[in-house]
């Protein structure tokens, strides 16, 4: 997730036992294609003159014509390509004999310019209005093409437009109306039970219930995790089995539990497909471990990265809001809430549902038996390893963190072992993101620290290990306020200003100090 650099990966740490399609005529309705009869024929009965230009209205978008519609004798012409098309269906024009032939499945519409016989499916049917060739563009009725594709026409008098709607627009239109919009409570009402804590070794987050044992969650809240349990509104346990999916780009991912969850599952579908900018929204999760905390907001907008749809919300969400849900006003499950800035503004982020429900598509019928947690990046064991593999593993685990005003990174690693039998792993802290970030930060370095205090004290059990992340920044000038060992004089003229900013040592347990 690129887009989410400088941003915040919204599940809370834990630093283990050391205290750490769009809608157009393209559907096909062959079941109700009949011949448009002659009194819903070609006429539209309108008082436009040829000398006020006419638009065209497709499921209420304006149609770009290829050329400008007319009247004639009071029936609308429109370029027969055009129209075929914006209805979702073939054309083809047959020069020799000018007759046009245009198909969809279940429909086929075949006219002849200069005859007011026209045929759809194997019917003949009468026109009001040949077809007619102007100015080398060939133009059809506008109402019979529209009805005999199973589409309504209507004529706006007011904007002198053409009002064409698609069956399925129209049944989308009437669903829509039908679609009550709830208020929070009863959003929360339907679906708080649906929403759960996830406590992992290594992390803490949220899910959505979306099966008898299938919750939809982030993958960032899991890929760590070596075990896990899901914990409901109402108190109850269930210890989580395995991943059942996951997909790394989505930062999606799919757990198991061992038993059956009796909770509802909230329906996966694609309505982040039809949200917008301004939209009403509602958020559930649990942040700072606080359980389905609720809150609502606004779409602030609809971003993409990666080829992923995000939705930008102004519902506030926190650490343990990651694997969360946010809904829309009509309570359907519109995005996992994923990430955030530490804002006044608050741009917090969710990862469209359609992302969940493909991953949902890919699940077996029945929970499988043999899901596991994901395999974890680092190695089980480092005992016997060199100094040189230590700091590989180290480097390529650990030279990053996404802290809550953004990102820090960690490089010139070193690995060595002193005189007293002590690992110690050296790095240098980004000087410009220590200086930017300061004291704001304190908290997320020290939980990092304790974090990889933990990892190598798995890998390396009984060894004692010292972990000191530096400053490290050469000046014109002598800096002031600093120890004497911080400050020494370069060769060049120069000021080395060099401290510890991390110093942490681990063994059976762990103490840190942190500098911020």
């Amino acid at each position: 997730m690129k887009m989410f650099k400088n941003s915040v990966l919204l599940s809370t740490v834990i630093a283990g036992s050391l205290l750490i399609a769009p809608l157009s005529g393209g559907a096909a309705h062959a079941a109700s294609a009949q011949p448009a009869s002659v009194a819903s024929a070609a006429k539209l009965a309108v008082t436009a003159t040829s000398t006020k230009s006419i638009s065209v209205y497709l499921n209420d978008e304006k149609l770009q014509l290829s050329s400008p519609p007319f009247v004639k004798d009071g029936v609308t012409f429109v370029p027969m390509r055009s129209i075929f098309t914006a209805l979702g269906a073939s054309v083809y024009w047959e020069s020799k004999s000018q007759t046009i032939v245009g198909s969809k499945p279940g429909v086929t519409v075949t006219l002849t310019v200069g005859s007011k016989t026209a045929v759809i499916n194997g019917k003949a049917s009468k026109l009001e209005a040949a077809p007619i060739v102007k100015s080398g563009v060939t133009y059809v009725p506008a109402r019979f093409v529209a009805e005999s594709l199973d589409a309504t026409v209507n004529w706006d008098a007011r904007t002198n437009s053409v009002r064409i709607m698609t069956q399925a627009y129209e049944q989308q239109k009437e669903a829509e109306a039908q679609r009550a919009k709830l208020t929070t409570t009863q959003i929360v009402d339907k679906y708080d039970d649906s929403v759960v804590l996830i406590s992992t070794n290594r992390a803490m987050g949220s899910g959505v219930v979306i099966g008898d044992r299938w919750i939809l969650t982030n993958h960032h809240v899991i890929v760590d995790a070596a075990s896990a349990t899901v914990l409901t509104v109402d108190g109850d346990n269930f210890e989580v089995a395995g991943v059942a999916a996951y997909d790394e780009d989505y930062d999606l991912a799919i757990i198991q539990t061992k038993e059956s969850l009796g909770v509802a599952p909230v329906e996966l579908g694609y309505a982040d497909l039809t949200s917008k900018k301004g939209d009403k929204v509602v958020a559930i999760g649990s942040p700072l471990g606080l359980q389905n905390t609720v809150s609502d907001g606004l779409i602030s907008n609809i971003v993409y990265e990666g080829g992923v749809r995000y939705i930008q919300t102004s519902a506030p969400i926190d650490h343990g809001s990651s694997g969360g849900a946010l809904f829309n006003e009509y309570g359907e499950l519109i995005g996992i809430t994923t990430a955030g800035y530490t804002s006044q503004a608050d741009l917090n982020f969710a990862v469209a549902v359609t992302y969940g429900r493909l991953l949902y598509a890919g699940l077996p019928a029945k929970p499988a038996a043999n899901v596991k947690f994901l395999e974890s990046p680092l190695p089980k064991t480092l005992v016997g390893a060199s100094n040189e593999r230590i700091q590989e593993v180290i480097a390529d685990n650990f030279s990053y963190l996404q802290t809550s005003e953004g990102l820090v990174e960690f490089s010139d690693w070193n690995v060595t072992r002193d005189a007293e039998g002590w690992l110690v792993i050296s790095a240098t802290i980004d000087p410009s993101a220590y200086l930017l970030y300061g004291g704001t930060i304190e908290a997320d370095l020290r939980a990092w620290a304790l974090n990889l205090g933990y990892e190598l004290s798995e890998m390396l059990p009984d060894e004692p290990v010292q972990l000191l992340i530096n400053f490290d920044r050469e000046y014109s000038f002598k800096p002031r306020g600093f120890t004497e060992d911080e400050v020494h004089a370069t060769e060049d003229g120069k000021w080395r200003l060099f401290f510890p900013v991390i110093n942490l040592q681990v063994k059976d347990k762990a103490i840190i100090t942190v500098r911020a």
